[in-house]
């Protein structure tokens, strides 16, 4: 039977290592999913590829699991940041999530302006981004970081990162479909209420900023997120 689970282990992973499972990972397998002793199922840890595994003990509260062989190699996304303005909790969520299963390597919650979010829980949405990555048959977990302000961002910003900026004020006016090139990028997705005239003018006065344009209506953030990923992915990422 081929195994159909995959679960994210946090901790490095190599042929014949024994894996000593977490309570809620062990309840996960045991009491969710019902596997037993010698079921199977695979296993990656974000740096050395996926990994085929036993179960050689199972139980309520624990149990281990026995590394067999490798399945597939590390696959790493392109080198690509989401930098997006927070929103409701459940938006939120789903936009990591698709961060996540879309390809970006790195997830940047950033407050601007009007975000209306002025913290995160950042444990709970790195475990959105672990989840993605289970489902959608990633090897790679994209890093979550704190809420960073926009001018401490943008302060700190190395200038051979290039930006793909979402502007929705002039969403008629630049343009499509997206043109880049290859290296370093990060797409800005701001708040509900778009960026402030200052902040937009910042983005526009950086010789590493690139206005995109999405299309003639303006997008709710989590859409706007989801359509920006596609165009750079299918401009220059590893969807082309």
């Amino acid at each position: 039977m081929t195994a159909k689970i995959r679960l994210f282990i946090d901790v490095p992973l190599a042929v014949g290592q024994l894996v000593t499972l977490t309570q809620a990972q062990a309840h996960y397998l045991f009491g969710v999913m019902r596997l037993k002793t010698g079921a199977q199922v695979l296993v990656f840890d974000g740096a050395h590829g996926e990994f085929l595994a036993d179960v050689v003990q199972a139980g309520k509260r624990g149990g281990e699991l026995s590394v067999s062989a490798q399945t597939k190699p590390l696959q790493m996304p392109p080198d690509l940041w989401l930098v997006f303005a927070p929103i409701k909790k459940a938006r939120t969520d789903f936009i990591v999530e698709k961060a996540a299963e879309m390809g970006a390597a790195r997830i940047v919650p950033m407050q601007t302006e009007f975000t209306n979010s002025s913290r995160i829980q950042r444990d709970r949405l790195q475990a959105h981004a672990v989840e993605a990555a289970e489902q959608c048959g990633g090897t790679y977990v994209p890093e979550l970081t704190d809420l960073v302000k926009f001018d401490r961002l943008l302060a700190d910003w190395d200038n051979t990162r290039k930006i793909m900026f979402c502007d929705e004020a002039t969403a008629t006016d630049s343009p499509m479909p997206f043109e880049g090139t290859t290296g370093p990028w990060a797409i800005f997705i701001g708040p509900e209420g778009g960026f402030s005239d200052r902040e937009r003018t910042k983005l526009r006065t950086m010789s590493c900023a690139h206005v995109a344009q999405l299309g003639p209506r303006i997008l709710r953030t989590d859409t706007a997120a989801v359509a920006a990923l596609t165009l750079w992915q299918r401009a220059l990422g590893d969807w082309q």
